[in-house]
């Protein structure tokens, strides 16, 4: 039986991820002040630590979630510490993600978390543990846009407006990804328990293949050009323009060289 003690230390923050947080504030310090001699580095490092903040706290609702909902050994498997490297297959929920995001600026979902679902009475409590970690994404894509939405753009630096336009891009493309319903994915979590045991047994070996069948499919340009005017559609209902997210990735791919048309807006 855990003691109070253990379960304090099981939930104390890591300092890996305060590590990351620091990141966070200081290249976003940088990147509002254009303090760094080089600006895109500076929204490079913003940008995904930013990212990776995200990937935890989606990792974290995950488990949040199972252990009130009955998994009484997330804690000891390190999750509540919001520590990236307790992850059980960090490459899955980390390294892929950001390499995603440099190579092809979308917000790969990640799956990390082992949870013991025999633990656990309750479809709807299953259905909420998978929601539980887009649902973050969700929510960090509503506080990214919500000087846009709220219109409080004045005196926002124009890099910075950039930089958080694309970080809500890549918020947007991970809700939506994960919110479909292909197993492997949190959204196949979400209807999973409401299937029968038949099917369910029927889908268990191709729910590796999942997110490799998603992405495999979005090399399809229609499929590609469909997905994406879809997350335009759903970051101009945020108040965010398509110029202002892809100005984004042209200043986070800051090695390519920045495009003088953003630059144009920035020395206005």
């Amino acid at each position: 039986m855990p003691t109070a003690a253990s379960r304090r230390s099981d939930r104390r923050i890591s300092p890996v991820f305060l590590g990351i947080v620091a990141v966070m504030g200081v290249s976003g310090w940088a990147v509002w002040t254009d303090y760094a001699a080089t600006v895109g580095l500076a929204v490079f490092l913003f940008v995904t630590s930013a990212w990776i903040v995200s990937l935890c706290l989606h990792e974290y609702a995950h488990a949040r979630t199972a252990l009130h909902s009955g998994d009484i050994s997330i804690g000891t498997k390190g999750y509540l510490t919001l520590n990236p490297l307790a992850y059980t297959h960090a490459l899955l929920s980390i390294v892929l993600p950001v390499l995603f995001v440099i190579m092809g600026g979308i917000g790969l979902p990640g799956g990390a978390v082992f949870i013991e679902r025999g633990r656990i009475q309750g479809r709807w409590k299953h259905s909420l543990i998978s929601a539980a970690g887009p649902l973050t994404n969700v929510l960090f894509a509503i506080v990214c846009t919500a000087p846009f939405w709220l219109d409080a753009l004045d005196g926002v630096p124009m890099v910075f407006r950039y930089a958080l336009a694309f970080l809500a891009l890549l918020q947007v493309t991970a809700a939506i990804l994960n919110f479909l319903p292909v197993p492997g994915l949190d959204g196949y979590g979400v209807i999973e328990p409401w299937l029968s045991y038949k099917i369910r047994r029927q889908v268990e070996p191709i729910a590796p293949f999942g997110l490799l069948a998603v992405f495999a499919l979005l090399f399809i340009p229609e499929v590609n050009h469909f997905f994406f005017d879809g997350v335009d559609a759903v970051l101009r209902g945020l108040g965010v323009s398509g110029l202002e997210s892809d100005c984004g990735l042209e200043y986070y791919r800051f090695w390519q060289g920045t495009n003088e048309f953003c630059e144009s807006f920035v020395n206005q």
